[in-house]
């Protein structure tokens, strides 16, 4: 069943809602309308911490004009399934995968921000052959700054650097979450180690950062990437946690060099940073 969400850029890129049954799971997704040129790589986009892929939509319409892309609602969260309980870390990733089967997705980019970052690094490391690259955008968790009033902390300041309307997109999403649901997936958010997954992910991986990023600082950005055997750093001048949402063009370009790059998989050399000169 499909529902066209009315969302259209200037190129008139079209996203729709579409729900598919994975097992006993009735995932959302939304995905463009308009097929992308013959051979371009699906981009299959992860979302945050309990919300859902609304707030993915900038990026999704600007990588949609080149690619086939994807951006579903991970179960209990958004439009998708609530399961009487809050899933696991692992147990989201599995879904991911089994969305990922039904749909006929065999080796998607897969581009996530925030704690999507971590569902992608727990599937990368298990499921390696799932996937041909990986985006990661401001990962968490800051193993440096992992303590619960640090992140709040970081997390109230971004929201004074995001787009006003950034959070009134997310209220919706943390009503249909629920606080128990919100809870118990904070926890996995921060018993999550991330960085004992990055030496184990060999696929070629970018790693974004906005400079105004409070959540993912430099230097725990700078260090993912060095952890990563095959990992890209890039830097958007002015943008904060949310690149996907606050600077979708800067992004989009720096992804579509990323996949158009063949020596990305050769490159071992740890850190290697590029700089987006944007409107911000």
């Amino acid at each position: 069943m499909r529902t066209a969400l009315g969302t259209e850029d200037n190129q008139g890129q079209r996203l729709e809602s579409i729900w598919t049954d994975v097992g006993c799971l009735r995932m959302h997704a939304r995905m463009a309308a308009t097929p992308a040129g013959a051979g371009a790589p699906p981009v299959v986009l992860v979302h945050g911490f309990v919300i859902s892929s609304r707030y993915m939509v900038p990026a999704a319409e600007q990588l949609a004009r080149q690619y086939p892309v994807y951006a579903p609602d991970l179960p209990g969260f958004g439009r998708s399934t609530k399961p009487g309980r809050a899933l696991s870390l692992t147990e989201l990733a599995d879904a991911l995968v089994a969305w990922l089967d039904v749909m006929g997705l065999e080796q998607p980019v897969l581009l996530g921000n925030s704690f999507g970052c971590q569902v992608i690094a727990d599937l990368a490391v298990r499921y390696p052959d799932r996937l041909a690259r990986a985006v990661l955008i401001g990962p968490t968790i800051d193993r440096h700054r992992r303590t619960a009033l640090q992140q709040i902390a970081r997390l109230q300041l971004d929201m004074l650097r995001e787009p006003a309307s950034l959070p009134l997109l997310h209220i919706p999403d943390y009503v249909r979450a629920g606080p128990r649901r919100i809870f118990r997936t904070y926890q996995e958010m921060m018993r999550d180690r991330i960085e004992e997954n990055l030496p184990l992910i060999s696929i070629p991986t970018l790693v974004v950062r906005g400079t105004r990023d409070p959540v993912a600082p430099r230097d725990w950005v700078e260090e993912v990437t060095r952890l990563l055997p095959a990992g890209r750093l890039a830097m958007i001048p002015g943008a904060a946690h949310a690149v996907n949402y606050n600077a979708p063009l800067e992004l989009a370009r720096l992804v579509r060099g990323f996949l158009s790059d063949e020596t990305c998989a050769e490159d071992k050399s740890g850190l290697r940073t590029s700089w987006v000169e944007g409107r911000l």
